[in-house]
């Protein structure tokens, strides 16, 4: 909650103790009537036991004080929500800590295709090509914690763009995933697929 931060004062380093992020967020929640949300991205690649610290103990009891070592008392404010995102593939839930995993609600994303066509619908694009081979792609990887997401797709200008993304950030990662199977990964390489894309621009009537 508060933090030791080195600072000069009169060309002498002193330490004083100073609020951290979070309790300035809350401070600043505190005068506001709407909902604020803390988003707190890749949350799993940090040791959360010591970086949420006393902080554990007010995700669950959200309506008591506790004294900070600044010497002032604290709690979240109501009107705070935290979501913290992470990719399973970089670290298993089931090795977050089970204190932290009980404070928070789990929501499992997966590819959402219905969201690909809905954001080209209205940009002129066919996505149906491409959703078929993202299907036989994740069928082929076989595991839904390595799958290929939608967010490499959602550009305003995919038929132009859509190449650089598949040789310069999909095929890389398919690399590193089949490096023991590359005949797999041949499967998908751009000069492989490209014709059963289907991306075109359609015209306007």
């Amino acid at each position: 909650m508060d933090s030791i931060r080195p600072q000069s004062q009169n060309g002498i380093l002193a330490y004083p103790l100073v609020p951290g992020r979070f309790l300035e967020f809350c401070k600043k929640a505190e005068s506001r009537e709407d909902t604020c949300v803390l988003i707190i991205d890749e949350i799993n690649r940090a040791n959360l036991a010591q970086v949420f610290g006393e902080l554990m103990y007010l995700l669950e009891y959200r309506d008591r004080e506790i004294p900070l070592a600044g010497g002032n008392t604290f709690r979240i404010p109501e009107n705070v929500r935290i979501i913290g995102t992470m990719n399973t593939a970089d670290r298993s839930i089931a090795n977050i800590d089970h204190a932290l995993r009980r404070r928070f609600a789990f929501i499992e994303l997966r590819p959402n295709y219905k969201v690909l066509r809905s954001y080209h619908q209205n940009r002129g694009f066919t996505v149906e090509g491409l959703i078929n081979i993202l299907q036989q792609l994740n069928q082929a990887i076989a595991d839904k914690n390595y799958e290929i997401g939608i967010s490499f797709f959602l550009t305003d200008n995919l038929d132009d763009d859509l190449e650089d993304i598949w040789r310069m950030e999909i095929e890389p990662y398919l690399e590193e995933y089949f490096f023991n199977e590359l005949e797999k990964v041949e499967n998908f390489r751009w000069k492989n697929i490209k014709a059963h894309l289907c991306i075109q621009t359609q015209q306007n009537q």
